[in-house]
């Protein structure tokens, strides 16, 4: 435990270092998982120090204690007991940095001052309520699993981001981490939308969903830099020159490498640690697409109309297969198959996960909408304002319905239910299995839904409204 809570402080110092690091500066707040600075008292009024002091874990997105968790302050650790109560025995410093961890829940590190407070809190977050990249996971189905939630639904809060919303926000730890056209980076509290930070770029633009890489958010703009801030703060830690625009969301995947694609044709798969290509693979054609990666193999689409198989550790060919038009959107991985949008092939393809093409369904329009699959379906929509639930199985249609105009952004699925946003600034959501519609909320544009714990937040034109049960 010492050696981990050593590795958490020196991850969040060593995220600054490398040859590309360039400071910018941000506007910042508190990180509302961080227990708020104590206000400073005099000398002579400050208690005796006490021999042992008490740690309360609790569900940051739940509320509830946590029991059986593990808090380690220096040397000396205690399990949380039934009221989620750690008591643990501490040296003469006045600060230490305490950690807080259980399986399941990421690891919380927070400086806590115990001379004037021997009890205290800690907030640790439920991996599986989080949203911490774009699709809500590598193979980006575009399904969170975890989070039970599903209308009907009350507004708590909206915030204005004073720009186009094209790509969703990501969510970690009860913070969201969204950027607007224009790449600005906002971080909000998901309790009251506040903002806690923002981090303006010079004049870049931006067509992705940042993605969070444990203390640090990775940004990736049209400027062709990748952006690695901190969390804390928005401060930039470090950047790097990817050589032409970038519009795959980042994705980052077990021992901190990002995959993605670029206008120049590139798939590149950046070390977050050393701040260096691990390996590069030359497509050829201009890539949008974000990549999509499942058992070790990265997928990914081109603007020649093909989806390409690499090895996700190597970077190495493995096979190739061609649909019907340009890819613009993202694949989606499931169930063996691979789900593949055509834009102006204006279709939606399945291929097994050995390229071997399984079938095809024309819409006769437009096909940007990455694929959300769920329950054995894909969901969609097209440019003609359908949006589309399919068989995964033999692509026969299973429901639609139409939206009133084109659909541009991803479908995603939350707890059974499928939402599609449209131009015609409405977000529709069907029940996955029934086809029956159980909202229709008169804001929407591009990605309709991402979310945390037990907030949902829909997403409208440049608004973000935060929705929980009613």
């Amino acid at each position: 435990m010492r050696r981990a809570a050593c590795l958490i402080v020196l991850a969040v110092l060593a995220a600054g270092c490398g040859s590309r690091e360039q400071a910018a500066p941000s506007q910042s707040g508190s990180d509302p998982g961080q227990t708020r600075a104590r206000p400073h008292v005099p000398a002579q009024t400050r208690p005796h120090r006490p021999k042992a002091v008490q740690v309360t874990v609790v569900d940051g997105d739940l509320g509830t204690v946590v029991g059986g968790a593990v808090v380690q302050i220096g040397r000396r650790a205690a399990r949380s007991n039934a009221r989620g109560v750690a008591s643990i025995p501490i040296g003469p410093r006045k600060a230490l940095v305490t950690v807080a961890s259980k399986p399941g829940y990421n690891a919380r590190a927070v400086r806590l001052s115990f001379r004037t407070h021997p009890k205290s809190t800690i907030r640790i977050f439920r991996r599986a309520l989080q949203w911490a990249m774009y699709g809500a996971g590598p193979a980006r189905t575009q399904q969170q699993t975890g989070i039970r939630l599903r209308p009907p639904f009350k507004i708590v809060w909206t915030h204005g981001l004073g720009g186009l919303i094209e790509f969703p926000a990501v969510v970690a730890d009860g913070v969201a981490y969204i950027g607007n056209a224009t790449e600005t980076i906002r971080a909000l509290d998901m309790h009251d939308g506040s903002v806690i930070w923002r981090h303006d770029t010079a004049g870049g633009k931006m067509a992705s969903s940042p993605a969070v890489a444990g203390g640090a958010l990775v940004v990736h703009g049209m400027d062709g830099f990748v952006q690695v801030l901190r969390r804390s703060d928005g401060r930039l830690l470090w950047r790097f020159d990817a050589g032409s625009p970038i519009e795959s969301s980042p994705i980052v995947l077990p021992g901190g490498v990002d995959v993605f694609g670029t206008w120049g044709g590139w798939v590149t798969a950046l070390d977050l640690t050393t701040h260096r290509v691990r390996w590069a693979y030359h497509d050829g054609c201009k890539i949008t697409s974000s990549a999509a990666v499942a058992n070790g193999v990265v997928y990914i689409g081109d603007y020649c109309g093909r989806l390409v198989a690499l090895s996700a550790a190597t970077g190495a060919y493995r096979w190739s297969a061609s649909v019907n038009g340009r890819i613009y959107g993202t694949p989606a991985v499931a169930g063996g198959r691979v789900f593949v949008p055509s834009s102006d092939g204006g279709s939606m393809t399945a291929f097994s996960v050995d390229g071997t093409r399984l079938w095809s369904r024309l819409t006769g329009s437009y096909v940007y909408s990455s694929p959300a699959v769920a329950s054995s379906r894909v969901f969609f929509g097209s440019y003609n304002g359908v949006f589309y639930a399919l068989s995964a199985r033999t692509g026969a249609t299973i429901w639609e319905h139409g939206t009133g105009g084109p659909i541009s952004g991803a479908a995603v699925v939350v707890d059974g239910i499928a939402y599609a946003g449209s131009f015609a600034h409405r977000i529709l959501g069907v029940d996955a299995v029934t086809g029956k519609v159980v909202l229709d909320f008169p804001h929407g544009e591009y990605v309709p839904v991402a979310g945390g714990g037990q907030t949902l937040l829909l997403h409208g034109y440049s608004r973000l409204f935060a929705v929980e049960r009613r």
